[in-house]
């Protein structure tokens, strides 16, 4: 540990690093405009370390084996920029080393990374194993294609490479959208240059999708993200107006709006209700 619409899904800003003065009484206070780097503070992987900003200082709580930045605090790794208004970072002792490995976000979260922006109100980043969780209200992950909400949670698997979106997951792009119980999005990188991408989303735990013409409805789905296609499967549905159609699969063009529904093997018989119309 935040799931994910053609070319969507993450990037970043960076920013300088602000660290300052090592106080008596065991704190470490950070201020802002003040140059300053610790080499024993590295990530919990040890392949880069944590650069920290913060409005209103940092302080180091030695006792605590923690890192608390206050006011528009920000902290960045790699491709991963966490924003908040309170950061705490938890470190260990190894080899003499201060290692980080769980930051915790609270109030205003926002998470960028591949060319999207995550919007929540707390999040946890295990560094060590490189996921980033975020939870609150009105969840989100925006790009320039479009937006991905969630209920409850928004994961980025940052070496899968991964947005997965939980409860109520719904993906937007103009007037087509593709909900279902969790959405995970699929992320490639770009050329040199450019923004990742995401190539495919699944959607799991019943599917709704809905075109301006069609509403399709079934168990599980994939989008392929650069065609604009989704196949849904599962005691599929298809609703146009008043007529209405069955079977096991279906293959939905997310650009034209226009469906085809399937068996699930070869010769396999589908149902169609079609109404006569004045």
């Amino acid at each position: 540990m935040n799931p994910t619409k053609t070319g969507d899904l993450m990037a970043i800003r960076t920013t300088p690093i602000f660290y300052a003065l090592l106080l008596a009484a065991g704190i470490l206070l950070f201020s802002p405009g003040f140059g300053w780097a610790q080499e024993g503070l590295i990530s919990g992987s040890q392949d880069g370390a944590i650069e920290i900003e913060a409005d209103n200082g940092i302080e180091w709580l030695r006792d605590l084996q923690q890192y608390r930045a206050y006011g528009n605090a920000t902290a960045k790794r790699g491709t991963v920029t966490v924003i908040a208004d309170t950061l705490v970072a938890y470190y260990r002792e190894e080899d003499g080393r201060q290692v980080i490995f769980r930051l915790d976000a609270e109030g205003n979260v926002i998470i960028k990374s591949d060319g999207s922006e995550a919007f929540g109100d707390k999040a946890v980043y295990h560094l060590d194993k490189k996921v980033a969780v975020l939870v609150g209200k009105d969840l989100q992950v925006v790009t320039d294609r479009g937006t991905i909400t969630a209920e409850e949670s928004m994961e980025y698997w940052e070496e899968k490479r991964i947005i997965v979106a939980r409860g109520n997951a719904l993906a937007i792009q103009n007037e087509r959208r593709l909900k279902a119980g969790v959405l995970t999005a699929f992320i490639e990188p770009g050329e040199e240059g450019q923004s990742s991408r995401v190539t495919r989303i699944d959607a799991t735990s019943g599917v709704h999708i809905s075109t301006p013409t069609d509403i399709v409805t079934g168990k599980e789905g994939v989008y392929n993200v650069p065609e604009e296609k989704a196949t849904i499967c599962g005691k599929v549905k298809i609703t146009r107006g008043s007529n209405q159609l069955n079977g096991e699969c279906a293959v939905v063009n997310m650009l034209t709006g226009r469906s085809t529904l399937q068996g699930k093997s070869a010769g396999d018989k589908v149902k169609g209700l079609i109404l006569q119309t004045q």
